[in-house]
């Protein structure tokens, strides 16, 4: 299979991509956390037009600046906004599958610069191959239902390291500002494309002085250039966040992060007499959560009332002034624990690694000292892996470096010369290009039938579940109307218990336009009603949530624990038929039946 006769199984790719994702986000499953709300809130606040409010050192405002547009478009209620969102990223799938082709015909092009060899896979092999991986990422770490930037950044990255390669493989410097504005887009995603931009940045200007040769002149100069539109369309977020904290600020994820990864600070509740909860960092907290009793404990956070779940909208704020230090013996802890994850993250990707098995078996040759195009794509590649790999390597957060680093290396894969050929090789040079590009089309096809085949299988089990919607996840809707059948309305203030409520799961509130200012925190969610039992003030700390002005209080509890055996399961309502409770605090009596 040659390479104008892949063309023809590319278009047929892409066409099939739209229906078979369509249906992808259509039949998904709910799949939300405290993080996805807290950019749901956030394009609340962009919506509203409270842009101060929205500067977030935690959270950043491209996606949610999309989220934010979807509601100017579609005008979705609190009930059905989600089906908005997955069709959000929707359409950020196909921006990443933009990316992913600039990235490969830019790789391609710097290859044919740079004199590489005749290799075994065509450009069309190359972008049939970047697109499948996308598609197996989406089964994976970044399903469309994942409410959250991860994707949006992947897209961006994409098209940053597109226009680098294309900076490189041109004289032209148009392609040096396009480096910046991606870049700067992708800061705008998440605080950590900062440090990468800068790497980028440099790359741009050392590989074309230091190996292309360039002049040094046109080198900086299309530095420079990158770097003021990367300041550009980045710097106005730096500063609104800089004054914010009056200091100067890019964003305040990574050392929170390491901060509690690594350095074993407390993540929730911490307080300033907390000494033994510092780990090890320098704890100077500017403004704590107010902790309302001590045993258990109880916060308010009336005073920085933003988000549905102020704690973790933006962690940053109750977190201010935290400086991690750094401990070798951390270190080594960290960096075991993270060389497990990228073990366990390359085990859950096989395909790609045993076709390039297959073809060095078949007889490609990979002579990546004979080629110097794969560079920069790869040492940004590694450079994603390392940056996060000071603090925590999670699946969705590296795909774009595997990308970056495996497609450079299908690139480089040569076919033998005929002087060179081994009598092992199992095929001539000509049919190991064609052999190649079947075995690409068998993998991408293959991936996009699962893809469908899980999509119609859950659309099967939605269907038998009486379930509307993907996303309409019985339990948190159930929540949500059996709260507003108890009489609370947008805008009241309610209380929780327990992380799963609070933290991990509190999109019933959202749902019910209720603001959740008051926290009775019990980290342990197993068998909650009994930490409740054990409670001698159990009285005391309803009269706090009382006084706080909370109308319910909620948690989630094991239904078969909600029984005459458990003393404090008296007073608490079941909403619905679900396994979150509410204790009626300041409603009507009628209302709290």
């Amino acid at each position: 299979m040659n390479a104008s006769s892949l063309r023809r199984p590319l278009l047929v790719y892409l066409v099939a991509l739209v229906p078979v994702m369509g249906l992808a986000a259509r039949f998904a499953p709910y799949m939300l956390d405290g993080d996805a709300v807290a950019y749901m809130d956030i394009a609340d606040l962009l919506h509203a037009h409270r842009w101060a409010d929205a500067v977030n050192g935690y959270w950043h405002p491209l996606y949610p600046a999309l989220l934010s547009a979807a509601q100017v478009v579609a005008h979705p209620s609190r009930m059905n906004e989600l089906g908005v969102y997955y069709a959000v990223n929707f359409v950020v799938f196909f921006a990443q599958v933009a990316g992913m082709l600039w990235f490969v015909t830019a790789l391609v092009r710097l290859r044919e610069v740079m004199g590489a060899a005749p290799a075994v896979l065509s450009l069309n092999a190359l972008r049939l191959l970047g697109v499948a991986l996308l598609v197996i990422a989406a089964q994976r770490e970044l399903t469309l239902n994942r409410v959250g930037p991860d994707g949006l950044l992947q897209a961006l990255i994409l098209a940053g390291l597109a226009m680098l390669l294309q900076a490189l493989a041109t004289d032209r410097l148009i392609f040096a500002p396009l480096v910046g504005v991606f870049f700067g887009l992708a800061y705008l995603t998440k605080s950590f494309a900062f440090l990468l931009a800068l790497l980028a940045i440099a790359v741009l200007v050392l590989f074309q002085w230091l190996v292309q040769r360039r002049a040094l002149l046109r080198a900086v100069t299309s530095g420079a250039l990158a770097l003021a539109v990367f300041a550009a369309v980045a710097g106005p977020y730096v500063a609104a966040l800089s004054r914010q904290k009056q200091r100067f600020d890019f964003g305040d994820s990574g050392s929170l992060n390491y901060a509690w990864y690594v350095g074993g600070t407390e993540k929730m509740h911490l307080e300033p007499w907390m000494t033994k909860d510092f780990g090890a960092a320098k704890v100077e907290l500017a403004h704590p959560e107010k902790q309302l009793l001590a045993q258990p404990g109880i916060y308010s956070y009336k005073g920085h009332p933003l988000g549905t779940y102020p704690a973790w909208f933006d962690a940053t704020y109750f977190n201010e002034r935290i400086v991690p230090h750094i401990e070798l013996g951390q270190l080594a802890k960290r960096d075991e624990r993270n060389l497990v994850l990228v073990v366990r993250y390359v085990l859950n990707h096989p395909e790609p690694l045993i076709l390039l098995g297959l073809l060095l078996f078949a007889g490609a040759r990979l002579r990546l000292r004979e080629t110097r195009f794969w560079w920069p794509a790869v040492g940004l590649g590694l450079a994603v892996w390392a940056i996060y790999g000071l603090v925590n390597i999670e699946e969705r957060y590296v795909t774009v470096a595997y990308f970056a680093v495996l497609l450079p290396v299908f690139a480089a894969l040569q076919a033998r010369s005929e002087s060179e050929t081994r009598k092992c090789d199992l095929f001539p040079a000509i049919a190991l290009r064609s052999g190649a590009g079947v075995l690409v089309v068998l993998l991408a096809f293959l991936a996009l039938g699962e893809t469908l085949r899980v999509a119609l299988q859950q659309r099967r089990e939605q269907s038998v579940a009486g379930v509307t919607h993907g996303w309409q996840d019985p339990q948190i809707f159930g929540a949500a109307e059996g709260l507003q059948a108890m009489g609370v309305r947008p805008g009241d203030e309610v209380a929780c218990v327990g992380t799963t409520a609070c933290l991990h799961d509190n999109y019933w509130a959202r749902l019910a336009g209720a603001q959740v200012l008051t926290e009775i925190y019990e980290p342990e969610p197993k068998h909650l009603i009994g930490q409740l039992d054990a409670l001698p003030n159990r009285e005391q700390v309803y009269a706090v949530m009382r006084a706080e002005g909370a109308r319910v209080l909620v948690g989630r509890f094991d239904p078969g624990e909600m029984n005459a055996a458990h003393p404090a399961s008296a007073g608490w309502v079941r909403l619905g038929e679900t396994a979150f409770y509410a204790l009626p605090l300041h409603l009507p009596d009628e209302a709290s039946r």
